[in-house]
């Protein structure tokens, strides 16, 4: 199989760097890059000095390692970009480069939060907080991969595998974080662990789901209990449960003691395979031939790239931006400009994926513990895939790389994490002049993709800014990989999922995303603008509505901090304005509208769930509110800084933020878009599931004086030729 060039090598191939403390940059070409690993290790060695000292902590394990973003004001002076319309820049002060650090004691599973600065290419620990019992930073990637070793070696785990015939070494689990618990106290650091079968090294794994749920401590690294979902029955009244409640036992047992909770028959895994790597599908059916009738399609710069890049700071057909790794969001945009005929407008401060929940919809306990925040439990940037050059990007590619911290405080590197690149987009803009003596204009559309993908255990995320010639930026969601399935019996009913295999069960679910949009419309300050469609109520036959054809839009300024909902029957839309500009001709306030495509998405739990206990930003399809600054009281994450084994909606939480109703027109705000899908799985996404995509776009509204893509040359390929050898050629198209 290595020497098949068409399997691609694991999604996230990384390195260790230990680095070292005396590569520690003295000064930083953006004041918004990331740390690098050199400055990763130099924090982590800081910490360890620090608490060497204080005595107290004995042992520690690094969770996160992390660049504290200046101020907000601060980057813009140092950057030249105006607070205002037609306002000079503010004069440039002084910026300290500061650290975060999350760490655990792993002698007694007490957390902590560092701060550090950066001083004469020394790191300085500025302040060291205990964090109040039970709360818990992201789970670590390392602690993921040793969930598996800690469930395969566990004696009450291989004896329950032996049963239905799985030998310990074919024990597989992904494991996750517990979602909504409350039998394990909070003090405990835990997880969940989804067990399959593996019968072969790299066959898939997930077509043969096992009939348990371990739950682990990834402190102490041992099993806790074992939970065994219930089967649904058939009876004339439907499907019904074979124990009588969904809820989860009481008292916790001990793990030897999990098989009396064990009340029915053991299903084991279906042994069917269900590959997707080309040389095992061959070899699990000799008729599988991948097609030949596909000609190679190549992507050719001969001129080479349109953009530039200085570090992490790119410019493209006007745009001006910075791109950098988090280990949280993944993928973060910051500074963007537009460069408007000399005039360098800002429009977003910052871009970024907040927080992410996947619900899942199954009642049957512990299924209702499966709603991951893949963002705030595990970070996306930490699951991101290193990229391959012609398979995940085509063209003429530009990287950058990423880097996070692992236990022992050494930077884990991603090479290839970040993927810069150009791509044809289709007609940008055209008209015919269908007059005999008429000419006909076509402009081709160009855009600018800045991506990363991230693996998930089971699942793919693929992430793409686009930048467009016309002003325009989207945010397109991507996802791909595989369901993630449990095992059924023969001949279960299945009232909440789909049977995509023979035995082979997909829930229901919701991936459900909040953006976290930081907007600078020509300024910081700025307002937001909700707009209604209505049918003009006049009716039919009165003066102002005399053919019954007139509707309008309704503008609704949002005044205080709030959460609003989509309302499908006004196709209700948001624009982001400034009040301090108006456009020269539509006499409007100059702003970007937000637009969603295929992801305006009902949230399917209740309110009083354990879901929206703890995501309480699935509400309402916006939120709005004042942007706050400061080390400790920063509104950057909607359900809050530290998310895994959250019981309730924490206090620094969206809707916590927007009970002060503060004042948010003309003001420094920041506004939270909430998009998603529901996904009832189909046979055909099974083994591997085609990607659905979402879209958010940003697009000019009273911004521009005219279409800004005016200037777009019509370019005719002179590479493009007739399909095959009788084919006409066209007539011009561009004059």
């Amino acid at each position: 199989m290595a020497n098949d060039p068409s399997i691609e090598t694991p999604g996230t191939a990384t390195e260790t760097v230990k680095g070292s403390p005396d590569n520690v940059p003295s000064s930083f070409n953006h004041p918004l890059d990331p740390l690098t690993p050199d400055e990763i290790a130099a924090v982590s060695l800081a910490v360890r000095h620090h608490i060497a000292k204080e005595g107290n902590i004995k042992a520690i394990k690094f969770i996160t390692c992390y660049l504290l973003p200046p101020p907000k004001k601060l980057v813009l002076a140092a950057l030249g970009i105006p607070l205002a319309p037609g306002a000079k820049p503010e004069t440039a002060g002084t910026i300290v480069r500061k650290a975060e650090v999350d760490f655990l004691d792993v002698i007694n599973g007490h957390s902590y939060n560092a701060i550090l600065s950066l001083g004469d290419r020394v790191w300085t620990v500025t302040s060291l907080e205990k964090l109040a019992e039970g709360v818990q930073p992201q789970i670590s990637v390392e602690e993921l991969i040793a969930c598996e070793q800690v469930v395969r070696k566990d004696k009450y785990v291989q004896e329950l595998a032996a049963k239905v015939g799985v030998l310990p070494d074919q024990i597989c689990c992904d494991g996750w974080s517990i979602g909504y618990d409350e039998r394990f106290p909070q003090s405990r650091r835990v997880q969940q662990a989804l067990v399959f079968a593996r019968y072969g090294q790299h066959e898939n794994l997930y077509a043969h789901p096992m009939d348990f749920v371990p739950v682990i401590d990834a402190n102490t690294e041992e099993v806790l209990h074992i939970d065994f979902p219930p089967v649904w029955k058939s009876s004339p009244n439907g499907p019904v449960l074979s124990v009588k409640s969904t809820a989860p036992p009481t008292p916790l047992p001990k793990p030897g003691d999990a098989f009396a909770f064990a009340s029915r028959d053991r299903i084991p895994p279906p042994a069917r395979k269900f590959d997707f790597l080309p040389d095992l599908m061959k070899e699990n059916d000799p008729e599988f031939k991948p097609r030949d009738d596909i000609k190679p399609l190549h992507v050719v710069q001969p001129e080479g790239v349109s953009f530039k890049m200085n570090g992490h700071e790119l410019e493209w057909q006007n745009w001006k931006m910075h791109i950098a790794f988090s280990h949280r969001e993944g993928l973060v945009l910051s500074t963007i400009t537009y460069n408007d005929h000399g005039e360098v407008r800002p429009i977003f401060y910052r871009l970024s994926l907040a927080e992410m929940v996947v619900p899942y919809g199954a009642p049957e306990y512990p299924h209702p513990r499966k709603f991951a925040f893949d963002s705030g439990e595990y970070g996306m940037g930490t699951m991101a895939n290193e990229l391959s050059l012609g398979c995940d990007c085509l063209g003429q590619i530009h990287y950058l790389p990423g880097a996070f911290v692992s236990h022992a405080g050494t930077a884990i590197v991603i090479k290839n994490v970040i993927c810069i690149h150009e791509e044809d987009a289709g007609v940008l803009w055209k008209h015919t002049d269908y007059r005999p003596d008429g000419r006909s204009q076509t402009v081709r559309r160009r855009r600018l993709v800045v991506s990363m993908v991230c693996t998930l255990a089971n699942y793919e995320y693929i992430w793409n800014y686009h930048f467009y010639q016309d002003g325009t930026i989207e945010f397109e969601i991507r996802l791909s990989g595989i369901l993630q399935v449990y095992v059924s019996a023969d001949g279960e009913p299945n009232p909440h999922g789909t049977t995509v295999a023979p035995n082979v069960n997909a829930h229901y679910h919701q991936h459900l995303f909040c953006v976290r949009v930081d907007p600078m419309v020509d300024g910081l300050n700025n307002s937001v603008i909700e707009s209604d469609i209505l049918p003009l109520p006049e009716p039919m036959g009165s003066t102002t509505n005399f053919a019954g054809n007139a509707f309008i839009s309704i503008d609704n300024p949002l005044k205080t901090e709030t959460g609003r909902p989509y309302d499908f029957a006004k196709e209700r839309r948001w624009r982001i304005v400034n009040p301090s500009r108006k456009h020269y001709a539509s006499g409007k306030d100059v702003g970007y509208s937000l637009g969603v495509k295929g992801g305006v998405t009902p949230m399917m739990a209740k309110k009083d769930s354990w879901t929206v206990k703890r995501a309480s930003f699935l509400d309402n399809a916006v939120w709005v509110c004042k942007d706050v600054e400061g080390e400790k009281g920063s509104r950057m994450w909607p359900s809050g800084k530290y998310v895994p084994q959250t019981r309730e909606e924490p206090e620094d939480s969206i809707s916590k933020w927007v009970e002060g109703e503060e004042n948010i027109e003309n003001e420094d705000i920041l506004v939270y878009v909430v998009v998603g899908t529901t996904h009832i799985p189909r046979p055909e996404d099974w083994p591997v599931m085609p990607v659905e995509t979402l879209h958010l776009t940003f697009k000019p509204n009273s911004f521009f004086k005219v279409n800004p893509s005016m200037d777009v040359p019509g370019v005719k390929d002179p590479l493009s030729k007739p399909a095959f050898a009788n084919g006409a050629s066209s007539s011009g198209c561009c004059n």
